[in-house]
C-alpha cells in the first residue's frame, strides 16, 4: 500500500531526458506525484512551464486520461482533429487514446498542473507523439 506523500514544487527536479523528436520542445516539467517519487502506480501528477514558443506536440497516451488546467498564460490544445484557443482557467480532459497537446503561442509563459488517471509513469502511459511528414 502506498504511504501518504508531500513534497514542495521547489523541491521537485526537472524531468530529465525529455527529447525535442518526441514531441517535448522547450518545456520544464516536474512530475509531483508519480512512481517513482510517491509509490503512485496508477495517478501522475504534474507541473509544466511552457516558455513563448514552447510545445507539447500531439501525442496520445493508450493507457492514461489525462487532465491540464490552465493556471497562466494562453496558446492552442491540439485535439484529435485541429487545434483551439486555451487560456487561464481553462479545464481540458482527454480520454485515453486521443490526440492532444499544447503549443505557447503568448507573449508569456504558459503554466499549467496536469495529471494521468491510469499510469504512474511516463513509460506505462503508452506514449505516442504524432508523426509529422
Amino acid at each position: 500500500m502506498t504511504q501518504p506523500y508531500r513534497t514542495r514544487l521547489g523541491d521537485v527536479p526537472l524531468v530529465p531526458g525529455l527529447r525535442e523528436d518526441e514531441g517535448w520542445v522547450d518545456m520544464k516539467v516536474q512530475f509531483l506525484i508519480d512512481k517513482h517519487g510517491a509509490g503512485s502506480e496508477d495517478f501522475l501528477l504534474g507541473w509544466t512551464v511552457l516558455p513563448p514558443g514552447a510545445r507539447h506536440d500531439r501525442h496520445r497516451h493508450h493507457t492514461a486520461d489525462e487532465f491540464f488546467i490552465v493556471l497562466e498564460g494562453s496558446g492552442m490544445v491540439y485535439t484529435d482533429g485541429d487545434r483551439e484557443p486555451a487560456q487561464r482557467g481553462d479545464v481540458v480532459f482527454t480520454p485515453r487514446g486521443h490526440w492532444h497537446g499544447f503549443d505557447n503561442t503568448g507573449d508569456e509563459d504558459v503554466v499549467l498542473v496536469w495529471g494521468w488517471n491510469g499510469a504512474g509513469a511516463l513509460e506505462d502511459t503508452g506514449y505516442e507523439v504524432e508523426e509529422t511528414t
